[in-house]
């Protein structure tokens, strides 16, 4: 006989925003599932235009900081090396970025936004734009400005040499 499905409706479950999912919780669950929840925004607004979050941070990087190389773009993204090497395959293949060798170190080689992934960024930081207002909605930029230096905080204190 066909047992049913378990199902994961349980009354018992506290839902996001109540019990230890809400202001009872560790600040550490909290951040997690609202970087989960972030992500999933992220996934959702950028989908149509074929790009992951991971791709948004590294384009945002390259662009904000020219001329890095794989490794550098890993540290500033907070992603594994390979994770970054996967990314910037699909971005080299997507005409979004483009390499060229270093000027004095052959076996590195600088990655470059395209004009094409300029375009392409442009698309997705206003769609992220949106996203980051809709969290921000409640809170005046007094508010806002404790809420990025309280972040900023966690990271830097987390006792990593500031380059990851």
């Amino acid at each position: 006989m066909h047992k049913p499905a378990a199902t994961h409706d349980r009354s018992d479950v506290p839902r996001i925003g109540e019990g230890k999912r809400g202001e009872e919780g560790y600040i550490g669950y909290l951040l997690r599932q609202a970087g989960g929840a972030h992500r999933l925004r992220m996934e959702r607004a950028l989908a149509d235009l074929g790009v992951t979050p991971p791709q948004f941070t590294v384009l945002t990087m390259l662009v904000a900081y020219p001329g890095l190389s794989n490794a550098d773009v890993a540290r500033l993204a907070m992603l594994t090396p390979q994770t970054v090497s996967v990314i910037v395959a699909n971005l080299l293949r997507s005409g979004a970025i483009a390499r060229r060798p270093h000027a004095v170190h052959g076996r590195i080689q600088h990655i470059d936004v395209t004009e094409a992934g300029k375009a392409l960024l442009k698309q997705c930081r206003s769609r992220v734009k949106a996203i980051e207002q809709q969290i921000l909605a409640g809170f005046n930029a007094a508010e806002e400005s404790v809420i990025r230096r309280w972040l900023v905080s966690v990271a830097v204190d987390s006792g990593s040499n500031g380059a990851e």
